[in-house]
């Protein structure tokens, strides 16, 4: 009897290590790391290009109105470029995808719309002839913005019709869904050590 006491009270410490380490492995296996998704990474660097088009558009056209509105005859010249300058604006926007902008302007959710707007500006970058007064290096930077985002519209219109756009919105949802699940178990596992370490403490 007093063996079989001895057996118990030696085991119990065991038992209580056991539990604890495995607590322990349990709370170390829930660090999950969380690989990124290569649609993501190549629908991001892809925006990316498109916003620095963007820009350049923006740049061409500011720097034409501003030489249009010095040249009185050239006026309607520098009211398109505006014009340029605040469509550029929305396809920058629409990069972003803001909840705002997206929630009025449900075409820029579909790929193909945000691409026919974007071949838009290209060609209204383009469209205007040669000012004989303009530099080398503005006409250069005109033909770079405009054709990089004429291919990046081509792009978009290609992919929409090909339901990327889809994909990619489907992989953000499961993104999201994923990061919010790890970030519970952990605000569970760190809840579970806190109980634990009161545990210890109030045991006598």
């Amino acid at each position: 009897m007093a063996k079989d006491i001895e057996k118990g009270e030696t085991s119990q410490p065991l038992a209580n290590t056991a539990t604890t380490s495995s607590s322990n492995t349990t709370g170390n296996n829930t660090k999950v790391r969380v690989r990124p998704d290569p649609v993501l990474a190549t629908c991001r660097c892809f925006s990316l290009v498109t916003v620095l088009a963007s820009v350049l558009c923006i740049v061409v056209n500011v720097i034409s109105a501003i030489r249009s509105f010095r040249n009185v005859s050239d006026i309607f010249d520098g009211i398109f470029r505006c014009y340029a300058v605040v469509i550029a604006v929305f396809v920058i926007v629409a990069e972003t995808e803001w909840s705002f902008i997206i929630k009025f302007w449900k075409v820029l959710e579909y790929w193909a719309g945000r691409g026919m707007l974007q071949i838009f500006v290209a060609v209204m970058t383009r469209a205007y002839p040669e000012i004989s007064g303009e530099r080398h290096e503005v006409l250069l930077l005109r033909d770079i913005a405009s054709y990089t985002l004429l291919a990046c519209g081509l792009i978009y219109v290609v992919s929409g019709v090909l339901c990327i756009g889809f994909l990619k919105r489907a992989r953000q949802n499961k993104a999201i869904t994923t990061q919010q699940a790890i970030k519970d178990l952990e605000d569970l596992e760190r809840r579970r050590a806190e109980l634990e370490a009161l545990l210890i403490v109030n045991d006598p």
